[in-house]
């Protein structure tokens, strides 16, 4: 998820060693979270469990340092004049890791791969990130809060098209496991930017690089000055000690039908109640065991025609549900 641009001197030699501390904190919270999903993945954990909820909120918060670290760090290593060889050599870096990304998650997960997620982000902020270096603070913190705000105000059925799913503006998000499009996500680089902005001209990046964390801030230092490469690194350890982990003790299994069950009731309940949500969830699962769409939707088919059947059947379903909870309202 890092950016691994780790020029962060501003304008003497020193380096500011809390933005590494930082990245450090913020990879550690990311490995809990891969933790997590590895666990879910495997059946340890109920399915939605990191897809909902806290745990959907601690991914937000994740991503969003992550980004808000990049435009602090664009801003830094390159606000007085841009260095274009370590930029490019950079960008190079983090471009070829985000085309790994999709390569390896395409032949894995090919109905959730990973086309436009952490990485493409940061490649892409970074290159558009450019033209925001010598505008006042406050003005870039004013485009950051209208590009936040853009996808929960305006989205088009032109922006479904697959070539366009990376804008972040169609109707209904993609399926991929690692989703980070333009918008809103391009503002938390932002955001960055104009905050990394006004430290420089207040002198607050001068007086930071001063200040030594201390001795027990040095693993987190290693970790955010090599962010790059512990994101590449971490997951597939980690998955892989959890599926070794899995051939000793192996988890409970569970049906499809009871996976779904479960996943489809804690993405309900963010917004009704739990008994609404049963019965809302047994009639979803009915109606696509009928209709023969319930492998479709399992496998993660993203298609648009089962799109519309899935909304239509949610629809029918809501209206069902509300009219038996008037009849009935005991769960």
């Amino acid at each position: 998820m890092p950016s691994d641009q780790t020029a962060t001197k501003q304008p003497g030699p020193r380096r500011i060693e809390w933005l590494d501390v930082a990245r450090g904190v913020a990879l550690l919270a990311m490995a809990v979270y891969h933790i997590t999903w590895d666990l879910e993945f495997f059946g340890y954990v109920l399915p939605g469990t990191t897809g909902f909820g806290g745990w959907k909120l601690f991914a937000r918060c994740i991503a969003s340092s992550f980004l808000f670290l990049v435009g602090v760090s664009l801003m830094l290593a390159h606000g007085r004049d841009i260095r274009w060889a370590n930029f490019w050599r950079r960008f190079a870096m983090v471009a070829g890791a985000a085309l790994a990304i999709s390569i390896a998650t395409y032949v894995a997960m090919p109905g959730a791969f990973i086309f436009f997620g952490i990485l493409h982000q940061i490649a892409l902020a970074s290159l558009l990130g450019l033209a925001f270096l010598r505008l006042p603070a406050a003005l870039t913190l004013l485009v950051a809060v209208a590009v936040v705000a853009l996808p929960q105000v305006f989205r088009a059925e032109f922006f479904s098209h697959p070539a366009l799913w990376w804008v972040g503006l169609a109707p209904t998000n993609p399926r991929s496991n690692d989703y980070v499009p333009l918008f809103p996500w391009f503002g938390a680089v932002l955001l960055g930017i104009a905050a990394a902005r006004f430290a420089v001209d207040t002198g607050l990046t001068a007086r930071l690089a001063t200040l030594n964390p201390g001795r027990w801030s040095n693993p987190l230092q290693f970790l955010g000055r090599h962010s790059l490469a512990f994101y590449l690194i971490h997951q597939p350890v980690l998955i892989g000690c959890v599926w070794l982990f899995s051939q000793i003790f192996p988890a409970a299994q569970q049906t499809p039908e009871v996976g779904f069950r479960y996943a489809c009731e804690a993405s309900c309940q963010q917004s009704r109640d739990e008994a609404f949500c049963a019965r809302y969830c047994a009639c979803m699962l009915d109606e696509l065991e009928a209709n023969g769409d319930l492998p479709k939707v399992l496998s993660g088919d993203g298609s648009a025609e089962l799109r519309e059947r899935v909304t239509n059947l949610a629809g029918i379903c809501t209206a069902t549900t509300e009219e038996n909870n008037l009849e009935d309202p005991a769960p």
